[in-house]
């Protein structure tokens, strides 16, 4: 499936004990599928990867496979330290029913391009699907510079799509596609989604992040697409409060996992130690973000012709402000 407009990335949802919970995974693919999106990523960084077993990670990835059903697109993350792992992984996701992995550089002393792009020819080589080329360097510890990424998708034809997690964004986006020239290269933004406007006028191909109305980034990318960036531009801004909010760091992953329990979606919250969890003045600060951006744009226009998504939304009983 072609990697463009917008891929979800998935959160885990886990039960009050800590345990994998697979029928809230279900229901968040398809309440994700339902918003109009292109794919679905899984085991992300959001997706509280690092915090699973071996185990744990093919399970999630068999269940959202099998909820997916061939809709959409289905991207795994992969990423390890040693490039032997990264490709077991990558054959274990390929064998699983993806349709492509998300990988950052391994994370090691003193890396330099030539050992980032051995990893992923060697990557390339042993495994027939498409990578998506992960540069956050928070997350590898190494910042790729555009003309590395160009060469990768030069050298790598399966290495061809980029999301990019490195701010400034827009301004790295075109520098990559300068730098690539004739070489097709896909730009994803991440980070939440806050400066999709500025990625999709820079080039971007579309948006992979876990933003918890994934159907205002669809609403967004479309608009765009269909040369009404005007309206992509106002449905942008009303929504970048609530953007912001939830793309905090530290709890960010707590917000977005409460807004997925206030749609319906998980049953609960809970993230894994030692994940931060929300405090009576964050939540209330959520009710009033939520009920702003609501005001401002209106739950139709965020569920695109599907008001079902969006019971839930309102503040839960005893915490209004």
């Amino acid at each position: 499936m072609q990697l463009e407009g917008v891929y979800s990335v998935l959160p885990t949802p886990f039960q009050a004990n800590g345990d994998l919970d697979e029928a809230s995974l279900r229901r968040v693919v398809d309440l994700f599928i339902t918003a109009g999106v292109n794919g679905v990523t899984a085991l992300g960084v959001t997706g509280e990867v690092a915090r699973l077993d071996d185990d744990e990670r093919r399970r999630v990835l068999e269940v959202v496979v099998d909820q997916v059903k061939g809709r959409i697109g289905v991207v795994a993350g992969t990423t390890a330290e040693g490039t032997r792992t990264c490709i077991a992984h990558s054959k274990h996701a390929l064998a699983d029913g993806a349709t492509g992995v998300m990988v950052s550089p391994p994370r090691m002393p003193k890396l330099n391009s030539e050992a980032v792009v051995r990893h992923y020819k060697a990557l390339a080589d042993a495994v027939d699907i498409e990578i998506v080329v992960q540069d956050y360097p928070p997350v590898s510890g190494f910042a790729m510079e555009p003309s590395l990424l160009a060469r990768i998708a030069r050298e790598i034809p399966r290495a061809r799509t980029i999301k990019l997690e490195d701010p400034p964004t827009p301004f790295k986006t075109s520098r990559i596609i300068e730098a690539a020239g004739e070489i097709p290269v896909r730009v994803f933004g991440g980070l939440g989604g806050v400066f999709l406007l500025e990625e999709l006028l820079a080039g971007a191909t579309g948006a992979m992040t876990g933003f918890a109305f994934p159907e205002i980034l669809v609403r967004i990318v479309s608009l765009f697409r269909a040369g009404a960036i005007d309206d992509a531009a106002d449905a942008f801004y009303r929504a970048v409060p609530l953007m912001r909010f939830e793309f905090q760091e530290g709890i960010g992953m707590a917000i977005r996992k409460e807004v997925l329990h206030r749609r319906g979606a998980l049953a609960s919250p809970a993230t894994r130690p030692p994940a931060a969890a929300l405090d009576q003045v964050t939540r209330e600060a959520l009710d009033r973000v939520m009920k702003w951006v609501e005001l401002e744009a209106g739950p139709l226009d965020f569920a695109r012709g599907h008001p079902e998504l969006v019971e839930g939304w309102k503040p839960e009983a005893g915490t209004e402000n």
